[in-house]
């Protein structure tokens, strides 16, 4: 499997370029802002040619620039539809600090053309690869998981419900703790020890590592009496 990406924009969001190999088609997720030239680059480099662009949840470090890149490939958005009406109302879901950046930003929302939901379940069979989608609310009402694999490879997209040793926050609006505890004992704490997880923020790190040392994961063992 192809995996490529970059931290895109002020927040350093990190955007992921996923393809069973070069010179194929490829999945984009969470394309934040800024992200559109350094896409193009990524994708030019290794011969690709998007179909899809998945979007983790609807903060607008995330989907800053999923309207332009479904626009400019021609190509769907995914999004859980909690989460779809952060597309034209990013700001619903900021801080009043968010929401004071967002303003002088000055910018227009639209929802791409064409925008499919995708909940918990969810299987798509796209650019050579197998998509499953798994709803993880906390972070946002509407975050998700993307397990993406080949046949000889899986990869974890966890978007802000894990990081390298945290958990996305869930003070914000539509941010529920009790939910992410729930989602993070249901999807990250089943998965298997050896899978990779790619981050929507900072490093990969994998299912074993945050077992081991994330305090947040660990603590599901005491909540449980484990």
């Amino acid at each position: 499997m192809l995996v490529a990406g970059f931290p895109a924009g002020p927040w350093g969001t990190n955007c992921w370029v996923v393809a069973s190999g070069a010179n194929s088609e490829c999945l984009v997720i969470d394309p934040g802002m800024d992200s559109v030239s350094p896409l193009a680059d990524v994708i030019a480099a290794h011969g690709l040619k998007p179909v899809a662009v998945a979007l983790t949840h609807g903060h607008i470090d995330h989907m800053f620039s999923v309207y332009p890149v479904s626009a400019g490939y021609e190509i769907p958005a995914l999004i859980h539809p909690a989460d779809r009406h952060l597309l034209t109302d990013p700001a619903a879901a900021l801080s009043p600090e968010g929401r004071a950046f967002v303003a002088q930003l000055g910018g227009v929302f639209h929802e791409p053309e064409q925008v499919d939901e995708v909940t918990d379940g969810h299987t798509v069979a796209i650019a050579g690869l197998t998509l499953k989608v798994s709803h993880a609310p906390g972070h946002t009402p509407g975050s998700v998981v993307f397990d993406v694999s080949t046949s000889s490879d899986q990869r974890m997209f966890s978007g802000d419900v894990l990081f390298k040793g945290s958990i996305g926050r869930t003070d914000l609006p539509g941010g529920d703790h009790d939910l992410m505890l729930k989602s993070l004992e249901r999807v990250i704490s089943a998965a298997p020890d050896d899978l990779r997880v790619h981050c929507g923020h900072g490093e990969d790190t994998t299912i074993g590592d945050e077992k081991k040392t994330n305090p947040y994961i660990r603590g599901l063992g005491l909540r449980s009496g484990l």
